[in-house]
């Protein structure tokens, strides 16, 4: 027969350990690179392998997560923009490492213009929306007032 109460067993198992590295979000690590590594925190065109540096200074960390961090990194805005008028790419710390190729420019380049004429494209859609939409507004308030004038003899 157990002589320990439920309360007893609660009060005795110690409270959860902190999230692990694996447990975090790709948002939250890349947070946390940013706020750790210069090359992050200044948006620096990163050098090749850089994962592998990643996993070398942080042993913990979470490969499919850190993969995501990476892509929300490489894939932002201010990243692409770097990238595109880059000519060296860094390390970690922030150091001067290998060229930047004009392979990987004209991607950025590429990335980029696609991004802004899906973006242009999507906002025409809106507006077109928007004036179809005030159209058949306009429509049926003429259609109403219609009705309602020859609907009153």
């Amino acid at each position: 027969m157990n002589t320990t109460s439920p309360v007893e067993e609660v009060v005795d198992t110690p409270a959860p350990a902190p999230a692990a590295p694996a447990a975090m979000s790709a948002r939250t690590l890349l947070k946390q690179l940013q706020q750790q590594f210069p090359a992050f925190r200044n948006c620096l065109p990163l050098a090749i392998g850089i994962d592998k540096q990643l996993l070398a200074r942080l042993p913990d960390l979470d490969r499919k997560t850190m993969r995501a961090a990476l892509g929300i990194h490489t894939g932002s805005l201010r990243y692409l923009r770097a990238m595109e008028k880059a000519t060296v790419r860094y390390d970690l710390d922030g150091a001067a490492g290998a060229e930047v190729t004009d392979t990987h420019r004209l991607h950025a380049k590429e990335v980029l213009q696609q991004r802004f004429k899906k973006e242009a494209e999507r906002k025409k859609a809106e507006r077109d929306a928007a004036q179809a939409e005030e159209a058949n507004r306009m429509r049926q308030e003429k259609l109403l007032q219609l009705a309602s004038k020859f609907s009153r003899t």
